[in-house]
């Protein structure tokens, strides 16, 4: 139960005056439902700026105020693929570009109409010859001599949204918090010199006060290590089995190579952890094309030989079967059973599945979701494996691992490489293995960059590709809004880019995103999967998992706008065969700073861990840390250098805490439970209550 001290912050948001049902839904697009998010929503930064009456006095990259009278709106000529620019003059005659991407051009029509004057604030940039200023963060009929005070913050937005309400609705949450007692150590909080909780909530929508916003972010990192914590220790305390196996059915599998000695070396790991009682919590992390799915077979074996089930996660139905089919051939020589449940299995399929799990005629079930149902009972489940640890919360691995009569040992799997800096914030409480090695015989990919200008004759190149035999994939963006759905152009421009190859190769195209019906996805990638379609147009769907070795061709379009994790991830569906593959990237024409280091270091190297580091450095903690994951809740106030300096401090002082200064029942401890259910980390609280 949330402590009574955090109730009023609890509140929805509708309760702060001027919210009504109109206002609730932009501000749920920023994810901002209850008056603790208004709250903890911190300003992007804070500007100073300084009113202007031409053009010609401002200078490049300084924050003006000045009157502009719109006259032209220029829409780009492919709509979401280019920024809508709304011309405007001051009283000078002196023209200027407001300049806007995505769906702000809504926005601009609204607030910008042809040869009316408004006062517009922003940063003042060229474009070019041409004077821009890029999203202005304010427009209003009226003079805006008062956005030239000092420090003024500036918070993201939502359509319906403007900088005044945010602000007016901020101050009415920040007036609501409660004093709350102390969670940080009194040593490491004398050391610092910081704030305490109330102050810095404060001092953090003033300016960019850098006490009080290391005392937040260090509040986040320590509430997440406490959670991660609390779920290892738990674990501990469980009671498990340990699991021998004698290598009778390991000796019986035939693999076509020889494994790598990174493989080797985690299986031997894997197989330390399940002789042990308490119930092994170990990540294997493996780059493209590492070797995962034969260590996990080593140790789903090991479960069987035990006399146990095993059982595999996988977090779409592609992916299960995918894992079905290579499991059931790999073990095939075993004699192990090997079953798979999704959620279509129904009637009587579903009835024998269920039958064997609990009667033990199945040694191995892989699945979706589904395998964790309350109708889904094991005669004796040894061993979890969780495949693309990152798609589950921990409550879901949690109810997967109540299945077996004592806890199960779980391996969790992640084919993303994860940056050293940030296992420890993401996999704090699981021990890691790193499979470092690729398999040998692999052959590397030639990467291309190609301008986007020349899409007709990629498409020529990929009618020739497909001339020979082989397959093909063309990777479209599709970017997911603050509220869960898509962005409506992006949609457009994939369906769009589908109908235009569709109609060059009929029936040998098909398409895959998220947006489409599980039925007619699952057909379209079966075709594909079969060879009787030989393109597949897709978003970032196929990311992981998708494993079709007569597919050597990857055409990614408008690369510049994927992160770098994403595009080796995308290129890693190829060069699974034998064949030579390739990877084109199609970049825009206008490209920053960071997307060329981006595709410069595409075309340099393979190395999944190498490039994880780069992405790091090159997106910054914001981005990285700042996706939400499914179940578990996301770093919204710490960045990549807090993370980096502070998380080894706070990861020691939640060990302090549970390990030596009496948990969760001290008085610190109690401070520290408010501070768990502040920010939504209380299945930390829940586990240790047996929830």
């Amino acid at each position: 139960m949330r402590p009574d001290i955090l109730n009023p912050i609890f509140a929805e948001s509708q309760t702060l005056d001027g919210v009504g049902p109109k206002m609730a839904k932009p501000l749920e697009k920023l994810g901002l439902t209850r008056i603790k998010d208004i709250a903890y929503h911190l300003p992007e930064r804070f500007v100073s700026r300084r009113a202007i009456a031409d053009l010609g006095e401002g200078a490049e990259g300084e924050q003006v105020i000045i009157a502009l009278t719109a006259t032209e709106h220029r829409a780009p000529y492919n709509p979401g693929r280019g920024p809508y620019r709304v011309m405007a003059q001051d009283d000078a005659g002196n023209i200027c570009a407001l300049t806007y991407f995505g769906r702000a051009s809504y926005t601009a029509k609204k607030q910008l109409p042809v040869g009316e004057k408004r006062w517009v604030a922003g940063r003042l940039d060229r474009y070019g010859d041409m004077l821009q200023i890029v999203h202005p963060d304010h427009v209003e009929e009226t003079s805006a001599a008062h956005l030239g005070r000092m420090n003024e913050p500036v918070y993201a937005l939502s359509e319906g949204l403007t900088q005044q309400r945010i602000g007016a609705l901020v101050a009415q949450s920040i007036e609501r918090l409660p004093d709350l007692p102390e969670w940080i150590e009194p040593g490491q909080f004398d050391a610092v010199n910081w704030p305490n909780w109330r102050d810095a909530m404060h001092l953090a929508h003033k300016d960019m006060h850098k006490e009080a916003r290391d005392r937040l972010a260090y509040d986040e990192l320590l509430a997440n290590s406490l959670a991660l914590l609390m779920v290892k220790a738990e674990g501990r305390r469980r009671k498990g089995q340990a699991l021998k196996g004698d290598g009778a059915l390991r000796a019986k599998l035939s693999l076509p190579f020889e494994m790598t000695g990174a493989q080797k070396r985690s299986v031997s790991e894997i197989e330390g952890d399940l002789q042990q009682e308490a119930p092994m919590l170990r990540l294997l992390q493996g780059d493209v094309g590492a070797g995962k799915t034969v260590v996990a077979l080593e140790a789903m074996l090991i479960a069987n030989e035990a006399g146990k089930q095993a059982a595999l996660l996988a977090p779409t139905e592609i992916l299960a079967r995918q894992h079905f089919e290579t499991l059931r051939t790999m073990a095939a020589p075993t004699g192990v059973e090997v079953a798979l449940l999704t959620g279509r299995a129904k009637g009587k399929e579903r009835e024998g599945l269920l039958m064997g799990l609990l009667q033990g005629t199945i040694d191995i079930l892989v699945g979706t979701h589904a395998i964790f149902q309350d109708s889904v009972a094991y005669k004796d489940l040894g061993l979890v494996v969780i495949d693309e640890q990152h798609r589950f919360g921990v409550a879901q691995r949690l109810a997967l691992a109540g299945k077996g009569k004592r806890a199960p040992h779980t391996l969790a799997m992640t084919a993303t490489p994860i940056p050293r800096s940030l296992t420890l914030a993401q996999y704090g409480e699981m021990d890691v293995s790193r499979l470092d090695e690729l398999p040998p015989g692999r052959q590397a990919i030639d990467t291309l960059v190609v301008s986007q200008d020349r899409a007709e004759d990629v498409i020529a190149g990929v009618q020739r590709h497909l001339a020979t035999g082989q397959q093909a994939y063309w990777v479209c963006p599709m970017v997911r809004e603050a509220n869960g759905s898509f962005q409506a152009s992006d949609i457009a421009a994939a369906e769009a880019r589908y109908a235009e190859l569709a109609e060059r190769f009929g029936d040998d195209v098909v398409m895959v995103h998220g947006q489409l019906k599980p039925e007619v996805k699952d057909a379209n990638m079966e075709r594909f999967a079969s060879g009787q379609a030989k393109l597949l147009v897709a978003t970032t769907v196929i990311e992981v998992g998708v494993d079709v070795p007569s597919s050597t061709l990857m055409v990614i379009e408008q690369a510049e706008r994927f992160g770098l994790a994403q595009l080796h991830q995308l290129r890693g569906r190829v060069g699974r065969g034998s064949e030579k593959s390739r990877c084109l990237l199609l970049r825009g024409s206008e490209l920053s700073e960071t997307a060329q280091k981006r595709l410069a270091l595409m075309r340099e190297t393979q190395d999944g861990f190498r490039i994880a580091e780069e992405d790091l450095e090159l997106r910054g903690g914001g981005e990285v840390l700042g996706t939400r994951q499914s179940g578990d809740a996301a770093f919204r106030i710490a960045d990549l250098d807090q993370v980096q300096q502070m998380l080894p401090i706070a990861h020691a002082d939640a060990r302090l805490l549970i390990e030596r200064d009496g948990g969760l029942t001290s008085e610190r401890g109690e401070a520290a439970r408010i501070l768990l259910y502040l920010f939504e980390r209380d299945w930390g609280v829940q586990l240790l209550r047996g929830g």
